[in-house]
C-alpha cells in the first residue's frame, strides 16, 4: 500500500514538478545559449599537456546529439548522453592530437551495454598501440563492467577502502502472473507453433522460467563470459582458469584481493594517482592537470599534421560519403519519438541515403530488441531497395534481436560484436483479457451488439474464444514464416535451416557467425570500413554522414529538457525505489501491445 501511494502521490505531484523545473531549466538554458552563442561558432580551445578524461557515468547511445551545449548541470548532472560515435572520434583524435598526453579513465558506473563498452575498449587498445601515450584508470569502485573497460588500461588503481565486483555474471527475470491473478486478469499470449524460445510472455503467463527459456540465457551469460576473461585475461596476463576461480570463489572480498590475484595494480588514492599521472604523462608536476572532459573534447579542433593542405584536404567536403544510418530502441509504427524506431522515419532516412547520389554506401546501426512486425517489414523493404543500387552493410550494437534482426537480414553483410545479443526469429501476439478484473474488482460489467461475427474479437472485457486463438495462430504462423523466408533470401539459407536457428531463440555474435546469422566480428567502424571498401573506397577518399537528420537545437533542447525533468522527478520521488516504477511502466505497456510482434524474449540486464 505505501507503494501504491507514492505511484499515487508521484503522479499528482508529477507534472507541477516537472512545470516547474522546466521553467528553470529554461531560463538557465538560456543563459547557456547565449553563453554558447556569444563564443560565434568557435571551438573549445585545447591547451598543450592536456589529459583527455573519460567517464561514462552518462547513458551511452550510439548517436549522440548535435547541439552546442548539453544540459548537464544542477540536480541534471550526469543526466545527458553521450554519443558512441562522438567516443570513438575523440579517441581517435586524441591519438593524432599532440596536445593529448594520455587519456584517464576516470571510472564507477559505466551507463552502457557490453557491446559499446567492448567498442570503446577495443578502441583504446589501438589508441595505445598507434600512439604509444599512455592510459590510467581509476575506481572506488568497480562494477565488473567498468573493470572490463578498465583492464586496458597500462595501470588500474583503486582507493585502499574500495570495491571490485568479480563474481560472474547474472541476469534476473520479474514475473507478473501472481499480480494478474490477483487482479483477475489473464495475459492471452500467443506465439509461433514452433517458437518455443519466443518467451517474452513468459513474464505474464508463468512463475518461473521454461527450461527451453533457461537454457538460451544460461547459454547467452557464458558466451558473454567466456568473451569477458579471455579479454581481460590477455591484457592482464591472467588465464581464464585463474579468473574463473576468482570468480567462483569470490576471491576479491577486500580491497588488498583485487592486487593479490592481478585484477588491480595499486591501492592508491585520488591525489596519488594524479601525482602519478603527472609523471607517467610528463606534465608539470607543480600544476594541475589540465584534463578535457569527452563533452568538450567532441567540440574541439584538431589542427591536420600538415602545415599546409593539399586538395584532398581543400575538397573534403566533395567526398563521395558513407551514410551512417542509427536504428536505435523499439520498432514502432508511424514516425515514432526519441528513443525509438520508427518505421516511416527510419524508412525514410534509408530512402533518402539511397536516392543521394554523393552517398555511396550505407551502414545500418541496429541496437534494438525489435518490435512491431509491420514496421520492421516495411524498413526491411528500404534495407532491399537500398541494397539493389549500393552497398548496404549493417553494423550490431548491444542487441539486433528479432524486429532488430528483420532489418538487418537484407544486408550485403552482418558485422557484430562477441557479445551482441541477436536472432530471436520469431513472432508472437499478446491480448490480456480483463473481464474477471472488471467484473470481480471493480464491479463492472460490458454488453454490445455487432454486425459480425468477429468484430469484437480483439476487446479486452472477454477472454478470446477458440476459433479467435485459433485465427490469430494463424496470423503468426503466417509472418513467422514470412520472417524466415525473408532471412534465407538474404543469408542465402534454406528456409528448414532458419527454421533450426530461429523459433525466437537468442544468440551471442559469435553464434551467431557460427551458425550463418553474422558474416564477420566487429564494430561500427569495421562494418564503416567495409561498405566504403564494397563501394570502391579507399581509406581517406570518403567521409561518414549520419541519418535521420537530427532535429534543430530547440526541438532537442525542449525534448531533453522533458526527459531530463521527468528522471530527476522518478528519482526524487521514488528514491531508491525508481526501479519499480521501471517496472510499473512494462506492466502498463502489455496494454499498449498491438499487432504482430517481433520482439526480443525478454528484457535483459546483465551485471
Amino acid at each position: 500500500m505505501r507503494q501504491f501511494l507514492k505511484f499515487m502521490l508521484a503522479s499528482m505531484l508529477g507534472s507541477l514538478l516537472i512545470g516547474i523545473v522546466l521553467i528553470v531549466l529554461f531560463i538557465g538554458s538560456l543563459a547557456a545559449l547565449g553563453s554558447a552563442f556569444s563564443m560565434e561558432g568557435k571551438a573549445p580551445s585545447v591547451s598543450s599537456n592536456s589529459v583527455l578524461r573519460i567517464s561514462l557515468d552518462q547513458v551511452v547511445v550510439d548517436r549522440g546529439a548535435k547541439e552546442p551545449f548539453s544540459l548537464d548541470f544542477g540536480p541534471f548532472k550526469g543526466m545527458g548522453k553521450l554519443g558512441l560515435n562522438d567516443i570513438l572520434d575523440d579517441i581517435e583524435k586524441a591519438k593524432k592530437d599532440d596536445r593529448i598526453k594520455g587519456v584517464f579513465l576516470d571510472l564507477g558506473m559505466v551507463n552502457a551495454g557490453f557491446t559499446t563498452v567492448k567498442e570503446i575498449r577495443d578502441k583504446l587498445i589501438a589508441f595505445k598501440a598507434e600512439s604509444g601515450k599512455p592510459v590510467v584508470a581509476f575506481a572506488d569502485t568497480y562494477t565488473q563492467k567498468s573493470y572490463y573497460l578498465a583492464s586496458v588500461a597500462d595501470k588500474v588503481y583503486m582507493v585502499p577502502q574500495g570495491d571490485l565486483d568479480f563474481r560472474g555474471l547474472r541476469s534476473e527475470m520479474m514475473f507478473y502472473t501472481g499480480l494478474f491473478e490477483k487482479l483477475g486478469i489473464e495475459i492471452q499470449f500467443i506465439r509461433g507453433s514452433d517458437n518455443k524460445f519466443k518467451s517474452f510472455g513468459e513474464a505474464f503467463t508463468r512463475k518461473d522460467m521454461s527450461p527451453a527459456n533457461k537454457m538460451q540465457v544460461t547459454r547467452l551469460l557464458d558466451g558473454i563470459w567466456g568473451n569477458y576473461i579471455t579479454e581481460v585475461g590477455a591484457l592482464r596476463q591472467l588465464d581464464t582458469a585463474k579468473l574463473n576461480a576468482i570468480a567462483e570463489n569470490m576471491m576479491v572480498r577486500k580491497a588488498q584481493d583485487a592486487v593479490t590475484t592481478g585484477l588491480v595494480d595499486s591501492l592508491v588514492y585520488r591525489d596519488e594517482v594524479l601525482a602519478g599521472i603527472k609523471e607517467r604523462m610528463n606534465l608539470d608536476i607543480g600544476k594541475d592537470i589540465n584534463f578535457v572532459d569527452l563533452n568538450k573534447y567532441t567540440k574541439a579542433y584538431v589542427a591536420k599534421a600538415k602545415p599546409e593542405k593539399d586538395a584532398s584536404e581543400i575538397s573534403s567536403w566533395k567526398k563521395p560519403k558513407v551514410a551512417v544510418v542509427y536504428a536505435q530502441g523499439d520498432i514502432v509504427d508511424g514516425d515514432g519519438e526519441d528513443g525509438s524506431i520508427g518505421g516511416t522515419t527510419l524508412s525514410e532516412a534509408i530512402r533518402k541515403a539511397r536516392e543521394d547520389s554523393t552517398v555511396k554506401a550505407i551502414v545500418l546501426r541496429v541496437n534494438s530488441p525489435g518490435g512491431s512486425g509491420l514496421a520492421s517489414d516495411v524498413i526491411w523493404r528500404e534495407v532491399m531497395l537500398a541494397k539493389a543500387v549500393k552497398p548496404v552493410v549493417v553494423s550490431m550494437g548491444d542487441v539486433a534481436a528479432s524486429g532488430g534482426y528483420y532489418i538487418s537480414c537484407a544486408a550485403d553483410k552482418i558485422f557484430a560484436e562477441p557479445t551482441t545479443i541477436t536472432g530471436s526469429i520469431g513472432v508472437f501476439g499478446m491480448i490480456p483479457n480483463m473481464q474477471g478484473f472488471f467484473n470481480d474488482k471493480l464491479g463492472l460489467t460490458f454488453d454490445g451488439v455487432q454486425t459480425h461475427k468477429y468484430a469484437g474479437m480483439l476487446t479486452v472485457t472477454r477472454p478470446l474464444t477458440a476459433d479467435e486463438k485459433g485465427i490469430i495462430q494463424g496470423f503468426i504462423d503466417n509472418f513467422y514464416s514470412t520472417f524466415t523466408q525473408r532471412v534465407a533470401e538474404g543469408r542465402h539459407m534454406e528456409v528448414a535451416a532458419v527454421d533450426s536457428i530461429g523459433q525466437g531463440r537468442v544468440w551471442t555474435g559469435t553464434d551467431a557467425k557460427r551458425i550463418g546469422l553474422v558474416d564477420e566480428m566487429g564494430g561500427l567502424e569495421a562494418a564503416t570500413a567495409e561498405a566504403a571498401k564494397l563501394a570502391d573506397l579507399g581509406e581517406g577518399e570518403y567521409r561518414t554522414v549520419g541519418y535521420p537528420e537530427q532535429k534543430d537545437f530547440f526541438e532537442q533542447l525542449k525534448e531533453s529538457l522533458n526527459v531530463q525533468a521527468r528522471t530527476w522527478v522518478a528519482k526524487e520521488a521514488f528514491g531508491d525505489d525508481v526501479e519499480l516504477l521501471h517496472r510499473f511502466e512494462a506492466v502498463r505497456k502489455v496494454r499498449t501491445i498491438t499487432g504482430i510482434q517481433a520482439r526480443m524474449p525478454f528484457e535483459m540486464d546483465i551485471h
